[in-house]
């Protein structure tokens, strides 16, 4: 089950489990720019809200 965030009259849920990959591969990104010295620009990727 994921999180519900209640916004006005819109009602979204977050997936937990997706959120835990996105960060987990961003951490690895930041692992591996760190080791050849360069670091991640990347711009978050998806909306939290319309």
């Amino acid at each position: 089950m994921g999180k519900l965030v209640i916004d006005g009259n819109s009602v979204y849920e977050i997936d937990e489990e997706c959120i835990r990959r996105r960060e987990s591969r961003q951490r690895k990104q930041e692992v591996k720019g760190q080791d050849s010295g360069q670091t991640s620009h990347r711009k978050p990727q998806g909306r939290a809200f319309p």
